[in-house]
This record gives C-alpha cells, structure tokens and sequence, in this order.
C-alpha cells in the first residue's frame, strides 16, 4: 500500500475527513444548520415540529453540539416561558453553499 495513503487517513488529529465527520455523523447536524441557513432564527420548538422523528433530547444534544463547533448562537431571552431562539453563525453559514450543492446531488439521485 501507498504509504501517503495510510498517512493521509491514520492521523485522526489532522485528517480533514475525519475532522468533517465527527461534527457530522448524524442526520440531524446537517438537517438544522440547513433549516438555519434558510430561516435564519428558529425556536427550539420550531425546529422540533419540523422534524417530528428527533426527540427532545437528541434535538437539544445536537443543538448544543453544533453551539459549542461555532456553527449556531443559542439566545435565551428571561421571560416567563423560557424563549429560546438559534440562529447561524457566519462560520455555520460557510457550510451552506456546499450543503445546497449536497442536496442538489441528492435530489438527482431521488430520480
């Protein structure tokens, strides 16, 4: 085997890939930073509506994920409920071109 090869993709700390896929390796990462990215500021109920299959807490989990990459801003405004509001970040907002082109291709494939 190549050695470049196995140097390429054996860093865990370097490798780009890996880098990607551990902020990504689930569906809902991408789902709400695409729904971000259109929208712009959502509530955490809004975005719990539009994915009905995410529970409660994997939906906080990932939120809180994607807040701590850099990717969305978390704003708790004090009142009586708790409003809660996520929004892009312009770090986050970097992704969206390449998400749209990840759902062109998706689209494609769909047909």
């Amino acid at each position: 085997m190549d050695k470049g090869i196995s140097q390429k993709y054996s860093d865990m700390q370097h490798c780009p890939i890996r880098n990607v896929l551990s902020h990504f390796s689930t569906k809902w990462g991408l789902l709400i930073l695409s729904m971000l990215g259109e929208y712009k500021c959502l509530r955490f109920n809004e975005i719990s509506k539009a994915l009905p299959d995410i529970s409660p807490k994997v939906l906080s989990t990932t939120l809180k994920t994607l807040e701590s990459d850099g990717l969305i801003n978390r704003k708790l405004y004090s009142e009586v409920p708790p409003k809660v509001e996520y929004s892009i970040t312009p770090k986050g907002n970097s992704l969206i071109p390449i998400l749209d082109e990840l759902i062109k291709w998706g689209t494609k494939q769909m047909h």
